[in-house]
C-alpha cells in the first residue's frame, strides 16, 4: 500500500482521522490489499499527504483497536486481518427477523463483524445510511425499500459485493438475492388449507394502510378466493364487531396479531372452531400461543445460512427460500 492510494479531501466536513480510517479500511477490503502487506509510515503520510503526525497515530491507533492492522518496532504498521466488516440493512424489526439474523451471524462466525441497521421503510434514512457506509465495509446485504424495482442508490455499490435479501428476483437485474416468493408460493399455502378456511363464513385480508407487505400476495390472494368461492373482504381497520363468529383473519403484522387476539378473547370466542387466525411468517412465539398459530411462513433460518454462504464465497447467488404452511390450532 503506498501513501499515493490514500485520498483525503480537504473539503469535506469529516475529520481527516476518520477520512484515513475509512480511505485505509475500503483498501484493505479490495483484492489488491493482503494481509501482511505494509503501511505507509508515519513519517510518510506527513510527508506526502500533509497530514500531522498526531493524525495519523490516531488513524493507526483506532485500526489496531478494530483488529485491521498491527505494528512491531521492526516491521511498523502492516495489515493483520482482511476487512470482515458486513453491513446488515433489514427493513424494520419483527420476531422472524431475530431468527434471520442470529442465523446468519452464526453461521458466518467469529472471523466476521456485522453491523446491523433498520430503515423502517423510510427513503431518507434508507439512501442516507447505504451512502454513509459505502466504503466502510466488503461486503453488504440489505433489504430494498420496495418489492417491485432496485432502489437507485444501491447502484452506487458494487454488485459483486451486494446481496438483496427476503425483496429480490428483480427482472432484467444482475444482482444476487436470497429472498422469498409472495406470489405463487402463499397461493400454494392457501390451497393447502383450503379445507379449513371454507368453513368460515368470511375470510379478511388484514392490510392497514401503513402496512408494506408486496400487493402481489393481495393479488394471489383473490384468486384464491375467487377460485373457491370463498367469501373474502380487504380490511384496512379493526373494529369490534368484525371479529365474530365465522369470520378468518389473514395476518401479516404481529401487532395487528395482538389487536385480533385481543377481541377474540374479549368476546370468548374459540380460535379454530368460531374464528380462524392466518398469520403471515413464523416466530416462536406463534408456536405457544393457545393452541399455536397457523402460518405461512419462509424458512428464514435458511434464509440467513444462504445469505452468510454468499458472504463466504461471494460468489453470485440466485435463490427463492421455499414457502410453507404451518398448521396449528388457529384455523
Amino acid at each position: 500500500m503506498y501513501s499515493s492510494d490514500i485520498k483525503i479531501n480537504n473539503s469535506l466536513n469529516t475529520s481527516k482521522v476518520q477520512q484515513l480510517v475509512d480511505a485505509i479500511m475500503q483498501l484493505i477490503s479490495t483484492d489488491d490489499v493482503q494481509v501482511g502487506d505494509l503501511l505507509p509510515s508515519v513519517n510518510q503520510l506527513n510527508r506526502d499527504l500533509g497530514l500531522s503526525r498526531d493524525t495519523v497515530f490516531k488513524a493507526y491507533k483506532e485500526l489496531i483497536r478494530r483488529g485491521m492492522i498491527e505494528s512491531t518496532p521492526t516491521k511498523g504498521y502492516y495489515v493483520a486481518s482482511e476487512n470482515n466488516r458486513i453491513f446488515l440493512l433489514l427493513d424494520s424489526y419483527s420476531p422472524f427477523k431475530d431468527v434471520l439474523y442470529d442465523s446468519f451471524v452464526k453461521t458466518l462466525g467469529k472471523d466476521y463483524h456485522v453491523d446491523l441497521a433498520f430503515h423502517h421503510y423510510n427513503f431518507r434514512i434508507f439512501e442516507t445510511v447505504i451512502l454513509n457506509s459505502i466504503g466502510k465495509y466488503n461486503m453488504y446485504v440489505i433489504m430494498n425499500f420496495n418489492n417491485e424495482k432496485i432502489s437507485d442508490v444501491l447502484r452506487k455499490i458494487d454488485p459483486k459485493k451486494l446481496l438483496i435479501l427476503d425483496w429480490g428476483k428483480y427482472k432484467d437485474e444482475n444482482f444476487s438475492y436470497v429472498c422469498q416468493d409472495f406470489g405463487s408460493a402463499p397461493y400454494a399455502c392457501l390451497e393447502e388449507a383450503k379445507h379449513l378456511l371454507k368453513k368460515y363464513k368470511v375470510l379478511y385480508y388484514y392490510y392497514p394502510d401503513d402496512s408494506v407487505h408486496p400487493d402481489t400476495t393481495y393479488n394471489y390472494f383473490q384468486r384464491f378466493c375467487n377460485e373457491n368461492e370463498i367469501k373474502y373482504s380487504l380490511l384496512k381497520e379493526l373494529k369490534e364487531d368484525i371479529v365474530e363468529e365465522g369470520s378468518a383473519f389473514f395476518i401479516f403484522r404481529q401487532k395487528d396479531l395482538v389487536d385480533v387476539l385481543k377481541y377474540i378473547k374479549v368476546k370468548k370466542l374459540k380460535m379454530g372452531k368460531e374464528v380462524g387466525v392466518l398469520a403471515y411468517n413464523d416466530a416462536p412465539l406463534l408456536e405457544v400461543i393457545e393452541n399455536g398459530i397457523t402460518c405461512i411462513s419462509t424458512d428464514f433460518v435458511e434464509m440467513g445460512k444462504k445469505a452468510a454462504g454468499f458472504i463466504k464465497s461471494k460468489e453470485k447467488t440466485e435463490v427463492v427460500i421455499p414457502t410453507k404452511l404451518i398448521l396449528r390450532g388457529s384455523l
